[in-house]
């Protein structure tokens, strides 16, 4: 589960996984053929750590898993999106109105 924007709380199957790909990594059979995944793993090499002047921030070398195309064009989206924007302002400035009025017959108007 997301704790915020920037961090995971790993579940038991997350650490598993880990744990099966860190094992293959090292050619445990067991744990089957290590490949490198987008936005997971990579095996960097020495010479492209060495590149990244031994900066070790994974996204340089992992970088973004593949994202699935849905088949909707982004033009249809950005509108789709656009219109729930505005329509979810609209209802914010309506709320804070509401809002003001209360306060203001609470006595906590401006």
């Amino acid at each position: 589960a997301m704790i915020s924007r920037t961090q995971k709380e790993l579940s038991a199957e997350d650490i598993a996984a880990i744990a099966r790909t860190y094992h293959a990594w090292r050619g445990e059979a067991k744990d089957g053929v290590y490949e490198d995944q987008a936005g997971y793993c990579k095996s960097a090499t020495l010479a492209e750590i060495r590149k990244h002047d031994y900066v070790l921030t994974p996204g340089r070398y992992v970088g973004a898993a593949d994202i699935e195309d849905d088949g909707i064009p982004f033009e249809t989206k950005m509108r789709e999106m656009s219109q729930r924007l505005y329509a979810q302002m609209t209802e914010s400035a309506r709320l804070d109105t509401l809002i003001r009025k209360n306060l203001e017959v609470l006595g906590y108007g401006e």
